[in-house]
């Protein structure tokens, strides 16, 4: 149904009123939406709970949309949109008293100006709060190696990467430097020294990065998203010497995630891939968000966690890829956990419902076999 905006008008209202877009973040944090869209010839969009839903407004013409995005973006940002015909920036602005963050997309479609925005929470929620599972809190004990969180936009990863990074803030005495595309979340400093910087702003690209992140004295390093071959070796070059390095890919599972690396590099650098996965990989987290059953709770996360064991390692090596599955399953003493083993956990303990877990479940029958309490036994792998 059309969320309305009438009402509204005294909390849009501000002591100075700088851009029009404010009034749609403003009912973005308002309504608890994720995501805001603006399409041309389309009402504004806002994402509740996982589902989009129309303001109630009319559509945007042309000329509104050029006046609603624009103002918003720098120099820079304008400069990059021109060439590239879309540009990512972050944008602020103080909404009744807190300071709220905004991940922004402008991208240009059939000729017109459009935008997607995701809202970034103005404080960094812990394991418990966003339901996650207890296994996340000893992977942030490693002092060096690389863990990548992997799933689909919109999955959660840079929220759970930064509640690890906050652990790592509350618990320990180290230098924590990020570099973001744009920055998200930003760490008010407990114990570490935290130190972050935004591509294009504080640093040219990714690589210049890494190159002065070498030099900066870091004891973990975010280097974001995991987009292109320079950016994956720069960052398994620093796991290599001595950082425990956090990052985030586009994949859908665990396992597959391997294959997602390998095809950023010609066939004939895969095994020396392969090899500098297994020995320096910490740990792979994938992850996707279900709407929750809990009250008050909008969604949560069902998470596989494939830790590098001794057997995660070999299959690695050995280009086992297809067995890798299996591994996970047999894991759970090493702290892993598959999606069937999630999502049957968050449906006993009434998370979420028996439907929502089964549209996403990878393996049906496997997941209701475990609701009954029956265990599969697994082939062996080695």
């Amino acid at each position: 149904m059309p969320i309305s905006l009438e009402g509204d008008r005294e909390r849009f209202q501000s002591k100075r009123e700088d851009l029009e877009i404010d009034k749609l973040f403003r009912a973005l944090v308002k309504i608890e939406g994720s995501d805001l869209h603006l399409k041309v010839d389309c009402p504004p969009y806002i994402r509740v709970a996982g589902s989009l839903r129309p303001l109630n407004r009319g559509p945007i013409d042309n000329d509104e949309m050029v006046s609603l995005i624009f103002p918003m973006m720098n120099e820079r940002s304008r400069n990059i949109f021109d060439i590239d015909g879309g540009a990512d920036f972050a944008y602020s602005l103080d909404i009744d008293g807190k300071r709220w963050r905004f991940r922004v997309n402008v991208l240009q479609q059939m000729g017109h100006v459009g935008l997607v925005a995701r809202r970034v929470n103005n404080w960094i929620p812990d394991f418990k709060s966003l339901y996650l599972p207890d296994g996340l809190e000893e992977l942030c004990k490693f002092s060096q190696g690389m863990i990548l969180l992997a799933g689909i936009t919109g999955s959660g990863k840079s929220t759970t990467i930064a509640s690890m990074l906050n652990w790592v803030n509350h618990n320990y005495r180290k230098h924590i430097l990020t570099l973001d595309d744009p920055i998200e979340f930003t760490f008010t400093e407990d114990k570490c020294l935290i130190n972050q910087r935004e591509i294009g702003d504080d640093v040219k690209d990714f690589g210049i990065g890494m190159k002065h992140a070498v030099r900066e004295d870091p004891d973990v390093i975010l280097v974001g998203e995991l987009r292109d071959r320079e950016t994956f070796e720069t960052a398994i070059q620093a796991a290599e010497t001595g950082h425990l390095v956090f990052g985030t890919i586009h994949s859908s599972t665990a396992p597959s995630t391997i294959g997602r690396i390998l095809d950023l590099f010609p066939q004939s650098m895969h095994s020396a891939i392969r090899s500098a996965l297994a020995f320096n990989m910490k740990a792979i987290i994938a992850q996707k968000l279900l709407p929750s059953i809990l009250e008050g709770v909008q969604r949560v996360p069902t998470v596989e966690i494939m830790t590098f064991s001794p057997t995660v390692r070999k299959l690695i090596l050995g280009a086992e890829d297809n067995k890798l599955s299996d591994a996970i399953r047999i894991g759970a003493p090493e702290g892993m956990q598959d999606f069937t083993m999630s999502l049957k956990n968050l449906v006993m303990e009434d998370k979420i419902d028996r439907a929502a877990a089964f549209e996403v479940a990878p393996n049906p029958e496997a997941l209701k076999m475990a609701l009954k309490g029956i265990e599969v036994k697994q082939p062996g792998i080695l």
